[in-house]
């Protein structure tokens, strides 16, 4: 079951095109990455999602039924251009913002306790957010977009001013709302944690959609049936140059083009060399793919 469908959607801002018949659905219960360069038009489709802005064409579907204000507040959605009010205490902010999500006030403070001991930060409650430093301030983001824990959340970029260690904490959580049944959708530059959390994806390049699927399914769509071999061959002179990329104490870094051969005939081949000591595909990372993506078209 899809929890979102998007239709031959398009948008455009006067002489620009943002976005050109996108179709698109995004798994209940996946993370779903939403990848592409800056100004491809991901913002575009985000805001649409939350209804800020309409498309000019096409229908976006929210559980089968046509995109509405009723919708609202099943989706939650963090900015990558943070918005809180700097002048307001964290504990105010929060309760505003769970009270805006229709939570009742005694539920609210429950959450918002709850979120600020889960965080470890409940001693800045009385901290004004201008006092915060950016990470602080980014925790407090992220605990007001979640604390309704919404049926579809939409990340834009989440990890942006966290440090290595907040970072980590930031993927837990998106990890633990996740198995909750929230599905997630993660807009971010950072091809790593597309690899590490993402399971479906697609990618948006000049206003189009030019790459979608599982992560699997795309991953193994670009692979090239290159081998990488780590040997310790026999005859070191016998290895043909074009396959040698390293050598370290006599062991041979390799990469072999599979061609028409089965991967069994080729590590059979490379135990006839020598000792074998790695024999693995070479299967591309999402940055390589991305690349290759902006690149060809």
């Amino acid at each position: 079951m899809n929890i979102l469908e998007i239709n031959r959607l398009n948008k455009t801002y006067e002489n620009h095109t943002a976005l050109q018949g996108i179709d698109l659905n995004i798994p209940k219960g996946s993370i779903f990455g939403l990848l592409g360069p800056n100004g491809a038009g991901k913002t575009t489709l985000i805001r649409i999602i939350n209804q800020i802005i309409d498309g000019d064409e096409g229908e976006i579907l929210f559980k089968n039924e046509v995109l509405q204000p009723k919708h609202i507040p099943f989706i939650g959605y963090l900015p990558e251009e943070r918005g809180l009010y700097k002048k307001m205490q964290v504990w105010d902010q929060l309760i505003y913002f769970a009270r805006l999500k229709g939570m009742p006030r005694l539920e609210a403070k429950e959450k918002v306790n709850y979120w600020l001991d889960k965080m470890e930060i409940s001693t800045w409650k009385e901290k004004k957010i201008e006092d915060l430093s950016k990470g602080m301030a980014q925790k407090i983001q992220f605990i007001a977009t979640v604390i309704h824990e919404p049926e579809l959340l939409i990340l834009d970029e989440p990890f942006s001013g966290f440090d290595p260690v907040n970072a980590e904490l930031i993927k837990n959580e998106i990890l633990e709302l996740n198995k909750k049944g929230i599905t997630i959708v993660l807009s971010t530059h950072r091809m790593e944690s597309v690899e590490l959390l993402c399971n479906h994806i697609a990618m948006i390049h000049q206003s189009k959609l030019v790459l979608r699927g599982s992560l699997k399914e795309v991953k193994k769509q670009y692979r090239n049936k290159v081998y990488k071999v780590i040997l310790e061959p026999n005859d070191p002179a016998g290895l043909p140059a074009e396959w040698v990329v390293a050598s370290v104490d006599g062991q041979y870094t390799l990469e072999i083009p599979l061609e028409s051969k089965k991967p069994n005939q080729l590590l059979n081949e490379m135990i006839a060399l020598g000792e074998v000591h790695g024999f693995s595909e070479i299967i591309p990372t999402m940055e390589e793919i991305f690349i290759q993506q902006i690149k060809s078209n």
